[in-house]
């Protein structure tokens, strides 16, 4: 009799081991939707285009708003400037955020930065729109623009900000 009950159980557990083994595992199963599958945010709409300089960008800000930069204007923390060693003054630079994909147009207008390792020192503004200025540094990929191009890419922001005569 117990010998009739162990055979019996293990044809149960056979007939139930099968029945289990139907439903597709981990390999058979179908793929999830594409749109439910995360990638990687796009870095730039120039993907045959060599980047002239890809690096860590810095960002300088409320110290330096209102006093000279080495071209000669005053600078506004809020503007899109940015501060280079060997991009020409007056030149205009895409700066894209390589962890988010964003990108803003800033014209150089200063000198810097003079921390070694670092490409690029933005203004306060540039840095708010690539978010990284909670950061304080950020890897980005540099591209020289045109100024006709610049021009109709650059887009002014408004802001509410203080008046030059408000901050200390």
């Amino acid at each position: 009799m117990q010998r009739r009950m162990a055979h019996g159980l293990a044809l149960a557990f056979v007939v139930a081991g099968l029945g289990a083994a139907q439903e597709p595992n981990i390999s058979e199963a179908t793929p999830a939707p594409l749109k439910t599958v995360r990638s990687k945010p796009e870095v730039s709409k120039q993907a045959g285009k060599k980047p002239y300089q890809v690096g860590t960008a810095s960002w300088y800000g409320e110290y330096f708003h209102g006093k000279p930069t080495a071209s000669g204007e005053p600078y506004d923390m809020y503007g899109m400037t940015a501060a280079s060693l060997t991009i020409p003054l007056g030149t205009y630079v895409r700066v894209t955020n390589l962890r988010n994909g964003r990108t803003v147009v800033v014209r150089v207008n200063d000198r810097g930065p003079i921390v070694p390792g670092r490409i690029i020192d933005l203004s306060y503004g540039a840095a708010q729109e690539l978010q990284f200025r909670a950061r304080g540094l950020q890897r980005v990929r540099l591209d020289l623009v045109d100024v006709p191009q610049a021009k109709r890419h650059y887009q002014t922001i408004a802001m509410n900000r203080p008046p030059l005569a408000e901050l200390p």
